[in-house]
Formats: C-alpha cells, structure tokens, sequence
C-alpha cells in the first residue's frame, strides 16, 4: 500500500474510533448536548454519588453567580418550616393559624381561616382563592400581602385540594418569623445557608417588610445542587445534621396532586415516577429545577431563561423529558 494511503487509512480509523473514545470518557456529553439544544435553557449540574459529573454554562450568567430561582423559593421556605419543627417553634403540622400567630389573621377573615394549619399551607391546600396566576399582579400591589391572601374567598375546604399559590407560602413565611422572632432572610441564611456553605442574597420584601415566602429569591446553580443533595442524604450535608431525616422523608411523600402537571406533591416538592425511578422536582417559572433521585444517588440543577413561560407542553416538559427519558437512564447505566 502505498504509504500517503496507508496513513489516510489510519487516520480514518483513529477518527472512527474517537468518538466512542470520548462518549467513554465523558458519557455525560451527551446530555449536555441536549441540554445546549433547549434554547431557553442556561446551566446545568449533575452530582452522582457525590462527584459532579456535568458542569456547563451554555448561555446567560456564569456557573458561580446567584440566579432568579422563583418559585423554587416554596421549597426553601419547606425546608425552613421543617427547620421550625426540628427546634419546637411550630408543635406540629396540625397547629392551625389561630394557635400559632393570630395576629396575622385580619379581623374581618372568614372564622375558618383561624383554622388552616401549617400543613395546609405547606402542600397548598389552605382552600383560600389563588393569588398565582392572573391573580399575581394585584396581590402584589395590594398594601398587606398576608392580609390580602388570608381575605380571599374559600373555593374549596382545607385540606381538600392542591391550589397553587404563593400567598400560601408567603403567609407561611410570616408564621416562621412570627414564632421565631427571625426574618425569613435571617431564618434562611442561618439554617440553610451556613450549614450548606452557601450565599443567600436578600429578597423581595412586601409593604410591611416581610421576605416574600415563596418567590424571587436567588442562588447560584451550585447552591441549588448543595441544597438537594442535603435532601438526597436524609437532611444531612457535610457531615451535619441540617434538617430531621424524618422531615426529609414526610416531605417526599405524597399529601396531594398538582392539577397541572399531574405530579404529586409532598412538603414543597413536586414527586414523580419514570423508569421505576422515584424523584423529587422543585420547580419555579421559566424552568428552575432542582431534581433528586436518591435510588440513583443523584442530584440535578438547572437554571432557565426566567422571563420565558415553561410549560409542561413547552420548555417544562423538554426538561421533563430529559430528566424521565436521558438522566435517569445514563444514571442508571453509571451505578451498574
């Protein structure tokens, strides 16, 4: 053979060879791939067994910077009620309103909200009207934000169905600080953010100077994943005990249904099924996410556009299927 043809079948060979060279070495290339291809996606982090095994900024602000994680902040403010219950600030799950801060109670509320307990308010079932959705904006401009929540009508009895609304946890916010004596910031930074090694930047703040419960809070992609993988190890992080196992694990079971996704939801976590694998999903607008899979001993965040809609027959379920379809399968394939 002569010899310029020989070496043009080698390189060929080595070329053809590459690829699966590479695909070994780095298996989740291919998911950052996909990733990269969702346009109003920006970053995303994968731990697995406690290594980062995918790290990549494909747009937007950099990996390190604190980023809008909207309402992912719901399952902040669950893990800071679980923080209440652990230390004794709230007795229970079942102490209503009216035991715990009456005070937040306007004085012409309906009589039955002096009855919405802690869980109501954490799984969304207070059966108050919404103040999500097209009912956003005037909450907002109201002057009382608790006040204005708490006076809305009742379109369903306590506890009977999931309504999706961050009034829920902003009023749920407002009872952690009344019965500690702490703002939601303080609360934040000193039970989440100090044991995770994590920065935590102030907020919105409403009329009377509450932090919002529930919204606008910011954290950078590495907290996010510090954050659920506190919840994939049983509440632990860094060899501390930040949260109660048993917080951990009631917080991931079941207590209703999101009528729009069809997820689950237990204590500030969407809860799903796919390839027989169980996960965790917070969520906030545009495609913030946080997922934990602990069969897999695995942790994902990820950071989207937040001035773009993601909705679950847009953006939303182009991650869901990453998540359910690619993740859980090379995952899976990583713990053979």
């Amino acid at each position: 053979m002569p010899m310029l043809g020989r070496r043009a079948v080698l390189l060929g060979a080595a070329a053809t060879l590459g690829t699966p060279l590479v695909a070994q070495s780095d298996p989740w290339a291919a998911v950052a791939d996909r990733v990269r291809s969702l346009d109003q996606c920006r970053a995303i982090v994968i731990r697995q067994s406690g290594a980062e095994v995918l790290s990549q900024a494909f747009r937007g602000p950099s990996l390190g910077a604190a980023v809008p994680v909207k309402s992912v902040s719901k399952t902040i403010v669950a893990a800071l009620t679980g923080a209440a219950l652990d230390r004794g600030e709230l007795p229970s799950l079942d102490a209503s309103l009216g035991e715990v801060a009456p005070k937040l109670i306007p004085a012409a509320a309906d009589p039955r909200v002096a009855g919405i307990t802690i869980e109501n308010l954490v799984t969304m079932q207070a059966g108050l009207e919404r103040t999500s959705g097209s009912n956003y904006g005037a909450w907002v401009n109201s002057r009382n934000w608790v006040a204005n929540a708490l006076s809305r009508p009742f379109v369903a009895e306590p506890g009977a169905q999931m309504l999706y609304s961050t009034g829920s946890f902003h009023i749920l916010g407002a009872v952690l600080s009344e019965v500690s004596g702490r703002s939601l910031l303080d609360l934040a930074r000193a039970r989440l953010g100090q044991p995770l090694g994590i920065e935590i930047p102030a907020w919105t703040r409403d009329p009377q100077g509450r932090y919002l419960g529930g919204n606008e809070m910011a954290l950078s992609l590495d907290a996010m994943a510090r954050f659920g993988e506190m919840y994939r190890m049983g509440g632990q992080f860094g060899g501390a005990q930040v949260l109660s196992a048993d917080w951990v694990a009631r917080s991931l079971e079941p207590r209703t249904r999101s009528q729009f996704s069809g997820l689950g939801y237990g204590y500030g976590w969407f809860l799903g099924q796919a390839e027989g694998v169980d996960y965790a999903l917070a969520r906030g607008y545009g495609g913030q996410v946080i997922c934990t899979m602990p069969a897999l001993e695995l942790t994902l965040a990820l950071t989207s556009d937040p001035t773009q809609p993601a909705r679950s027959g847009g953006h939303f379920g182009d991650i869901m299927r990453l998540i359910e379809g690619d993740v859980i399968l090379l995952a899976r394939s990583q713990m053979a």
